[in-house]
């Protein structure tokens, strides 16, 4: 049964980081690309940060790039979301994804998620 178990969110104040990390079970992640999501309250669903699986090219939503950094430890079949000087705006559920793909791909190519993380930026 293929798992992707998110861990590492929680309460932060602005400016602060946080590290989410997302575990695979079920299947091995080093052919495929993986990437986050978040949800706000209130609002759609939207990419996050993306990174393939050989060749470790990433992408990232224009409104994280320079704060948040996607990386992964194939070995121990884990992806990881280091999100630093987070803001109000980043509280959100994130949740890993994986493709069906070994780069990043539209949403149709999407086909794992995880449950989970909740990340809350306040003061």
């Amino acid at each position: 049964q293929v798992q992707l178990v998110e861990s590492g969110g929680g309460l932060v104040q602005p400016g602060g980081s946080l590290r989410l990390s997302c575990a695979a079970s079920g299947f091995t992640l080093d052919y495929y690309a993986m990437g986050w999501f978040r949800q706000a309250p209130g609002k759609e669903r939207e990419g996050v940060s993306c990174i393939s699986s050989s060749d470790l090219i990433t992408w990232y939503i224009d409104s994280v790039k320079g704060r948040f950094t996607i990386s992964r430890d194939n070995a121990k079949n884990t992806v990881y979301l280091q999100m630093n000087s987070l803001k109000p705006e980043d509280t959100a559920v994130y949740q890993c994804v994986a493709f069906s793909t070994a780069h990043c791909s539209g949403y149709e190519y999407l086909d794992y998620w995880g449950e989970g993380t909740l990340v809350t930026v306040s003061s």
